[in-house]
């Protein structure tokens, strides 16, 4: 920009820059009414929240799918931008903007990368009413991962959820989560195997050489069984990964491993990888009441 405006601005920071309209409409993309991001920097969720902070009623946070994509989730959907505001505030009428009325208290805001935003608890908790749990599990994965989720503070939450909208869900998942995953296929396998009839699986499993080191950890599996399930996505394919995944897989192979590789084709194909976990346990003899 060459009016010495910075990258995120109001209509009034414009004005008193001396932006004409026409160059305000070459510049600026319109978040919301008076709040833009200029072109030269890319529109993400990220921008267009900074960009709201300064039309926002005092004390209001982003909540939700946002907070929880902020935050390092694996949400589907970035839009509509979600914002909660204490009751008694005025409530912004906006256009991609939902809002919520809350009480928060210190406990269920932080602050990250400069905004606002509810909690990882309090995030998670409000996903739970519209998430279903295999995919309301891989975001509190990712939370846990990031270090913005932890069972302490999560049960502190719940305990006083009271009657919440989806409480009983968050309840059901909240003992399933778990640092240790790695990426959201990878939670959601997970707890297909967990909400099954099939044994629980392990998380990173090692598998050991000869000298009784960890050479190489399975996503999940079962080391009783020497059983390891991978998730390969589209990284596998470049040909450093694939050359790593090759040597890798030889190795488990050699220590008596049967690896079940799975793919973005199998994430719709949740029966699929249950009769196919399944039968690999059942030819390990895991399953003998199946035979």
């Amino acid at each position: 920009m060459t009016t010495g405006l910075p990258p995120i601005y109001t209509r009034q920071d414009a004005d008193a820059a001396g932006l004409t309209r026409a160059e305000l409409r070459d510049d600026g993309v319109r978040v919301s009414r008076g709040a833009y991001v200029s072109r030269s920097l890319p529109l993400t969720v990220h921008a267009r929240c900074r960009s709201l902070v300064a039309v926002l009623p005092a004390g209001a946070a982003f909540s939700h799918a946002t907070a929880a994509g902020l935050l390092g989730a694996p949400v589907r959907d970035a839009r509509p931008i979600h914002v909660v505001v204490a009751p008694g505030s005025p409530r912004p009428r906006r256009r991609g903007l939902q809002v919520h009325v809350r009480d928060l208290t210190a406990a269920d805001r932080v602050a990250h990368r400069g905004l606002p935003l509810t909690s990882g608890a309090q995030s998670w908790l409000d996903l739970a009413a519209d998430t279903a749990p295999d995919e309301l599990v891989a975001i509190g994965d990712a939370l846990c991962r990031a270090g913005h989720l932890s069972t302490a503070r999560l049960a502190e939450r719940l305990a006083q959820a009271g009657r919440t909208r989806g409480v009983v869900r968050a309840r059901h998942c909240a003992p399933l989560l778990t640092p240790l995953a790695a990426s959201r296929p990878e939670s959601l396998i997970r707890y297909w195997l967990l909400d099954s009839d099939l044994p629980a699986p392990e998380v990173q499993v090692p598998v050991f050489d000869h000298r009784g080191v960890a050479v190489v950890h399975g996503d999940l599996g079962y080391s009783r069984w020497k059983i390891a399930i991978e998730y390969e996505g589209r990284q596998h394919a470049e040909w450093r990964q694939f050359g790593r995944d090759v040597d890798r897989y030889s190795f488990m192979a050699s220590r008596g491993w049967l690896v079940l590789r799975f793919g973005a084709v199998h994430l719709d194909r949740r029966a699929t990888v249950l009769d196919r976990v399944g039968a690999a346990l059942l030819s390990r003899g895991a399953l003998p009441g199946r035979a």
